[in-house]
């Protein structure tokens, strides 16, 4: 049985949808089930119901953006840097497997040779190497916790996006902001993500860190295109000047804009496709549901 905390949230209810569509015995579990972020509770849950799989799919990110996280940093560092440590106690506690849904957004632009970053390269966007977001310094510390965790995987997810209606999916960002920022980014398609998770207890796959975005990288001027071109929007996007106008006019806290290396988890034999074929099949699928 595989256990899925954080299941009513954005990446929680896409595992538990993927769960669902797959015939997969799960349990999806919600603070307002049990709070699991007591020790005591969550280690009582796991020992009477014994999931053979845990996914901490639980976070926190703030709404409507990271810039929430600036106002509210007590909850933003219990939730993001100190929960993954209990969850790795407890789960080490029972012998459980588990994935950690964590961030790509620990970084920003590419490594000094001009590549995507490496699991193993020391984060730049954190506290430790400022200025940063709050959230990405605490999503920083909570990889520091899990370091040499037993039986644990750490999922690198960057800016999801599928064919679904829903504030967070990054292809209905682009549509509903009045003005956008061009900057370089590696992305997540989420149901793939989730997909390629999950195959990595399946697949027998080694614990650790993996970069799991689609292979390449995109400009937000590269999606917007696309949209044009597969019928999804002709709207005339417009752009800020450079990331200073963005954070004057728009935003309270640094932004993570990053590429990430992907060879590892692609060696791993949990690589995504290349990211214009993950963007392009997302926008005719969003089409196809409007129009119908």
């Amino acid at each position: 049985m595989i256990l899925v905390l954080g299941s009513s949230g954005y990446i929680g209810s896409t595992f538990v949808n993927h769960c669902d569509r797959n015939a997969m015995e799960y349990v999806g579990l919600s603070r307002s089930d049990v709070d699991y972020t007591n020790r005591d509770s969550l280690f009582s849950f796991l020992k009477a119901n014994q999931p053979k799989i845990l996914i901490n799919a639980a976070g926190y990110t703030g709404k409507p953006n990271v810039d929430a996280c600036e106002g509210d940093k007590a909850n933003c560092l219990m939730g993001n840097a100190v929960f993954p440590g209990v969850v790795r106690e407890v789960c080490e506690d029972l012998g459980i497997q588990w994935g950690h849904v964590s961030s790509g957004c620990i970084y920003s632009g590419r490594r000094s040779d001009g590549q995507g970053w490496l699991e193993e390269d020391p984060p730049n966007f954190s506290f430790r190497s400022p200025p940063c977001s709050f959230y990405s310094g605490t999503k920083a510390l909570g990889e520091e916790v899990l370091d040499g965790a037993e039986n644990c995987f750490v999922w690198r997810l960057r800016i999801p996006f599928n064919d679904q209606a829903n504030p967070r999916n990054y292809l209905q960002k682009l549509l509903n902001y009045e003005r956008l920022l061009e900057a370089e980014n590696s992305i997540s398609h989420l149901d793939e993500f989730v997909e390629k998770c999950l195959a990595c207890f399946r697949e027998d796959v080694e614990p650790g860190i993996y970069n799991m975005t689609n292979e390449g990288c995109i400009l937000t001027s590269h999606v917007t295109a696309w949209m044009k071109e597969e019928g999804v929007s002709d709207k005339q996007f417009s752009y800020f000047q450079d990331e200073a106008d963005f954070m004057s006019r728009a935003a309270k806290a640094h932004r993570s804009n990053c590429v990430l290396d992907t060879t590892k988890a692609k060696n791993a034999g949990i690589g995504m496709r290349p990211v214009e074929e993950a963007v392009r099949q997302s926008l005719r699928e969003m089409k196809m549901e409007v129009t119908t």
